[in-house]
């Protein structure tokens, strides 16, 4: 298999600079997490690109070097935290409102968590309808909201002396959208921030200020901001990765494992019911029908994409699929994602699978947060631009070139992030054909 030998890789000299819009219990447990792994109070479990390995090469070659120590990621010690959010608590206050991490734990990293303010926020509450919050930026033209984001941006960068800056969207989902003209070229994008476009989000407009800024973008939710033709015109132009959207997380990490299986047994599927509780501010944002909407076709895609029914018809085309969420403010982040499955086998018998998975929802988006920022950034030393869909293992509704279904096979995603990664070094891919061996 032919290899690239000609990516040059920048070095990881300097700070990387995180920054996040949103400061709730997704982004406090990312960044308690880093600082508890730089202290040694933690491991970073669920983080590939701080546990996992990579085979190289052949089987009986015996190489599998940790994927840290194959490619070039900055370091955890080099890391530096700036966030925007309409509430005014420091991220250690945050954190302990978020009751993700347990108090003991919180005491120990009071320190450089109380250290990071939040910059006030672009909000807009057409947008996000159940929250509200003091720490918003004065009212200003869209695009002027952009030119403060820009100026955060250059003053964090100032402050911190980050040679390098990611940008992750770990903020509460937008209502639903779909693309309107404003979003057909970077110039009607730019002339609709001058006239207060309506369409624009301010999501969209953190995407913008970030892009020309010469920052990359990351969407952990699954609106609409950088799958936009704009913006994708934006992140080209200035040879920037830009990847999304909506972390998988817990009850679609569950679907993405088994609906692969069942297709590759070729057993059948009547009808998948998916339910969720959870209880933190993601819960209480998705109580409204426009934000729920926004997660409700991220999280039906992955199923039909996965399981093909135009391709097997006799065992899909007819699946009945619902999801639900619920909140329930007592859960807290501790989600429940329930699912029944109504399966078919040899001579269309029956069957079911039930799934409870009492999961922490914060607690597996976090090293998913790590995985990115550390990804976007190498991605960018080496020059690659635009959607990075070597990415999609991270995401429920990942971004792809226009016309390009998107893969949702977990194992197949796995395969082409390590692939990349093979591919960045220069190494030989691996395709798990083996005929080598018995020749």
């Amino acid at each position: 298999m032919s290899t690239n030998e000609n990516v040059q890789i920048a070095p990881t000299e300097g700070k990387l600079g995180i920054l996040i819009p949103g400061m709730g219990a997704v982004t406090t447990t990312f960044i308690a997490g880093v600082e508890a792994v730089k202290r040694g109070l933690a491991k970073p479990i669920g983080s590939v690109t701080q546990l996992a390995t990579i085979r190289l090469g052949k089987r009986t070659e015996g190489r599998t070097p940790r994927i840290k120590d194959f490619v070039p990621l900055a370091r955890l010690e080099d890391l530096v935290f700036g966030t925007w959010d309409i509430y005014e608590d420091n991220c250690y206050q945050a954190a302990d409102k978020a009751g993700v991490l347990e108090t003991p734990l919180l005491a120990k990293l009071k320190e450089p968590l109380a250290a990071i303010q939040p910059m006030r926020a672009v909000f807009d509450q057409e947008y996000v309808r159940r929250i509200h919050g003091p720490n918003v930026k004065p009212p200003a033209s869209k695009m002027e909201h952009a030119e403060m984001l820009m100026d955060d941006i250059r003053r964090f960068r100032e402050r911190t002396g980050a040679a390098r800056l990611v940008m992750i969207w770990c903020g509460s989902t937008e209502v639903f959208h779909t693309p309107a003209p404003v979003h057909a070229t970077l110039k009607d994008f730019e002339c609709g921030l001058q006239k207060n476009d309506p369409e624009i989000s301010p999501s969209q407009i953190y995407a913008y200020a970030a892009l020309k800024s010469g920052v990359p973008y990351a969407n952990g939710a699954p609106h609409l901001t950088v799958d936009t033709p704009a913006l994708l015109e934006l992140a080209r132009e200035r040879h920037l990765p830009v990847c999304g959207k909506d972390f998988k997380t817990g009850q679609t990490f569950m679907k993405t494992l088994i609906a692969p299986g069942l297709k590759s047994r070729m057993l059948g599927v009547h009808g998948w019911f998916s339910t969720n509780i959870l209880g933190n501010r993601d819960g209480e944002v998705l109580d409204d029908p426009g934000s729920f909407k926004s997660k409700e076709e991220s999280k039906l895609s992955a199923l039909e994409q996965i399981l093909q029914p135009d391709l097997y018809p006799e065992l899909y085309e007819h699946i009945y699929h619902k999801v639900r969420i619920n909140y329930y403010p007592p859960r807290g982040d501790a989600k429940e994602g329930w699912d029944n499955i109504d399966i078919f086998g040899w001579l269309g018998y029956p069957m079911q699978i039930k799934i409870d998975f009492l999961c922490r929802d914060s607690i597996l988006a976090a090293p998913l947060v790590l995985d990115l920022v550390l990804f976007l950034d190498l991605a960018q030393r080496a020059g690659m631009r635009g959607v990075q869909e070597w990415l999609s293992f991270y995401f429920k509704a990942p971004m792809t070139a226009p016309g390009l279904y998107p893969e949702h096979d977990i194992f197949i995603q796995l395969m082409k992030l390590k692939n990349t990664l093979r591919w960045m070094r220069g190494e030989t891919l691996i395709t798990h054909l083996g005929l080598e061996y018995y020749d």
